[in-house]
């Protein structure tokens, strides 16, 4: 009889721990700062190569019922490009006198980016509801976008799934978020999907959220695709972290 309770007591234990559920939304607290460092890498065969690594700030600025309003500021960039035989590098933080012709020219191009401020205003889904570049600095909203996760309404639990499909640049990007984990502090996502429009591929990654706030911890999304005939491989990862 004790090992017949014994073993009742275990499956239900069991039972009740693989029904667990976690609702995801982004609890941001009015006043918090988060690091923020994004790397993307791009390589088509031997026609062109890229890495490119940014560091961000971020500061919640208001939190209203379910709206936030966030405000990013880039601390630092470096490029590293290859094309048709030719090398250019960027660093943000090198002087004139340490960046080639190239660099200079990418200093150009990327300093403006460095100096302006991108205001977001989303909701605790992770819908972004209106961005702004100040100054208008072009790209720069392009950023607001780059977390690669809305949640959906309901409750999860692992093996729960969903989708989510964005628009880029001529890419419909069409994901689809596996729950592979619950644990006491985070919530861990397979990510797969596929492009279509300009670059059509596959897509996969993973995700680490935090359970309390509902901040992607980090994300790891890599992209097979074909342009016009050519392969190309793509990287992103990003992390963020409490300051």
């Amino acid at each position: 009889m004790k090992k017949l309770l014994v073993l009742f007591l275990v499956v239900s234990c069991t039972i009740s721990f693989g029904q667990e559920t976690v609702l995801l939304r982004l609890n941001y607290t009015k006043g918090d700062v988060y690091a923020a460092k994004m790397t993307m890498s791009q390589e088509m065969g031997t026609v062109m190569s890229m890495g490119m690594n940014i560091d961000m700030n971020m500061k919640v600025v208001d939190v209203t019922g379910d709206t936030n309003i966030t405000e990013m500021t880039f601390t630092k960039m470096t490029m590293d490009m290859l094309q048709g035989g030719n090398v250019m590098s960027f660093d943000s933080t090198k002087s004139d006198e340490e960046l080639d012709e190239a660099g200079k020219m990418m200093k150009g191009q990327m300093s403006p980016m460095l100096e302006a401020v991108l205001t977001a205003k989303g909701n605790d889904l992770g819908e972004v509801i209106e961005v702004m570049a100040e100054p208008n600095v072009p790209g720069m909203t392009d950023f607001a976008n780059q977390s690669n996760v809305v949640y959906p309404k309901e409750a999860l639990k692992v093996g729960s799934t969903w989708a989510f499909q964005k628009n880029e640049k001529g890419m419909v990007l069409d994901f689809v978020y596996k729950v592979t984990s619950i644990l006491k502090d985070k919530v861990e996502l397979e990510i797969t999907g596929k492009s279509s429009g300009m670059a059509t591929g596959d897509i996969t990654g993973t995700m680490a959220i935090d359970r309390k706030t509902g901040v992607p911890l980090n994300s790891n999304i890599d992209m097979a695709l074909s342009v016009q005939g050519q392969e190309m491989n793509s990287k992103v990862s990003m992390t963020m972290t409490k300051l």
